[in-house]
């Protein structure tokens, strides 16, 4: 697991390959990780790398990948509310949405013939990458979801799914994400770094991320997860060193152990601030007409607190001019949730000011978690109550976070007959829905988005010392400079 020390690539600039193991910390490196902890010593040791607020993927990445802040790049959140559609957007894939150059704009100004190769880092479609593979599952009129990837140029989804067979969704996200997607994506990847020789490729490695969240920090089951994920990073370092490429690992964040889910919705509509509406005997949000609701995502939540006395519900284009009486609601929206058992802080725009995170897709009020607590997404008072998708795994329809979607209700007997009635109504046509995600956020053991970890819990960066910045704490957005300078060397 040599290092890459000359620019050999036909780029003229050297090989750098970037592995993304969500979840990793330095307490993880160690006796169950034998190759990460060969790089580590090989490279100097691993630096404490310092997360934007708040500590979720889409954020993270977005700052590591154009350097700026998510006031400049506008990634606040997994997701945010569209003032103007009146909806939630979660989990969008658009990298247009990112603002700022990106880091494989940048190696191309200084040499155009540095490609980059994306493998499952998030907005990663309508990307200038030359090489790109992203989730991408078909939803068919009858309510299937069949697997599949959005691939950039396009033939390379073709290529992929018939050389590494189809890309396993279903281990990728709910109840049974495992090892199966990241030993698909690692294989991608490895595919792609031999077929395209790309001079930058960004690598994508889940699993651990699932292991933490579902069974905490401190799972009994935590050093064999680890040894199957640096099984997998292993591989890729493999190719690195048969590349002469320079690898970069990193986390985009740390995971502590979930003690309390907080339910912010519930307390709004308690307070008689969140409107809802009767479907078929189900209660259904109503953002666009809510005095407030939360979108909630892992340990922090954008408030979005509606303004009667405008004649528009779209963002203004100055943050600062709020009317008296909206700012009045903003004020009783925050008493509320400040109230709350579990909730540490509610930013006003000044407070989130000072975090870079003012920009206009943020809440009107952003609240944030005391340790071991995080924000629980559901609105209803009565589980009997609940909407129908709350059961499912759908990342779109639900306007907040649910980790509750990789675990399997405990009340449900034999959910392994639930899954074989339901494939055999699909099979046989009929529109079905597999529902066995609990409502119990209780369940959940880990979680994340805070920037304030205990020592040995934040994420990780295990890069050449000679190429980082000489601080004791690596921030998210130093990580595209760092990029460059392994690409680069001293040209940079």
């Amino acid at each position: 697991m040599t290092c890459a020390t000359t620019n050999d690539h036909a780029s003229g600039c050297a090989r750098v390959v970037v592995i993304n193991v969500v979840g990793l910390s330095a307490r993880h490196i160690g006796v169950n990780t034998p190759c990460l902890r060969e790089l580590a010593r090989s490279l100097g040791g691993a630096r404490p790398l310092r997360p934007d607020f708040p500590a979720v993927t889409c954020t993270s990445q977005s700052s590591m990948l154009t350097g700026l802040s998510p006031r400049e790049h506008g990634v606040i959140a997994n997701g945010w509310f569209d003032r103007e559609q009146g909806e939630a957007r979660l989990w969008r894939q658009s990298n247009a949405l990112v603002h700022g150059d990106k880091v494989w704009d940048k190696a191309k100004a200084r040499n155009d013939k540095c490609t980059t190769a994306n493998l499952f880092w998030w907005f990663n479609m309508n990307s200038t990458c030359d090489f790109t593979v992203t989730p991408r599952p078909i939803y068919t009129h009858n309510g299937r979801k069949i697997p599949d990837v959005s691939a950039q140029p396009a033939a390379l989804r073709d290529t992929l799914q018939s050389n590494l067979g189809a890309f396993p969704l279903f281990d990728f996200w709910g109840p049974r994400a495992g090892i199966r997607s990241s030993d698909w994506i690692a294989r991608a990847a490895m595919h792609v770094m031999r077929e395209h020789d790309p001079a930058l490729t960004l690598i994508y490695i889940p699993h651990l991320d699932y292991v933490l969240q579902r069974e905490g920090p401190n799972s009994p089951n935590l050093p064999a997860q680890l040894r199957e994920v640096d099984r997998i990073v292993g591989g890729l370092l493999n190719a690195c060193a048969a590349r002469n490429a320079r690898p970069i690992v990193l986390s985009e964040y740390g995971i502590e152990a979930a003690t309390r889910p907080v339910y912010l919705n519930r307390a709004l509509r308690e307070a008689g601030l969140l409107t809802v509406r009767d479907e078929l005997g189900r209660d259904v949000l109503e953002p666009m007409t809510s005095p407030a609701f939360a979108m909630c995502d892992h340990q922090i939540a954008h408030v979005y607190v509606r303004d009667t006395s405008s004649s528009t519900t779209g963002a203004p284009n100055n943050l600062e001019i709020v009317s008296e009486t909206h700012a009045s609601h903003i004020r009783r929206v925050a008493q509320v949730l400040a109230a709350l058992p579990g909730v540490e802080s509610v930013l006003d725009r000044t407070a989130q000011a000072a975090l870079h995170i003012d920009h206009a897709r943020s809440g009107d009020l952003v609240v944030t978690a005391k340790p071991g607590a995080w924000f629980a997404y559901p609105w209803w008072l009565d589980d009997t109550r609940a909407p129908d998708f709350a059961r499912c795994v759908d990342i779109h329809k639900k306007p907040g976070y649910d980790p509750c979607e990789l675990l399997i209700d405990p009340a449900i007997p034999l959910p392994a007959l639930r899954v074989v009635k339901f494939k055999i109504a699909r099979a046989l046509g009929f529109r079905a829905t597999l529902q066995l995600t609990p409502l119990d956020a209780s369940l959940v053991k880990g979680t994340h988005g805070r920037t304030q970890l205990a020592p040995g819990f934040e994420p990780v960066l295990l890069a050449e010392n000679a190429l980082l910045p000489e601080k004791d704490f690596i921030a998210c957005q130093d990580i595209s400079d760092i990029i460059l300078r392994h690409l680069f060397g001293d040209n940079f």
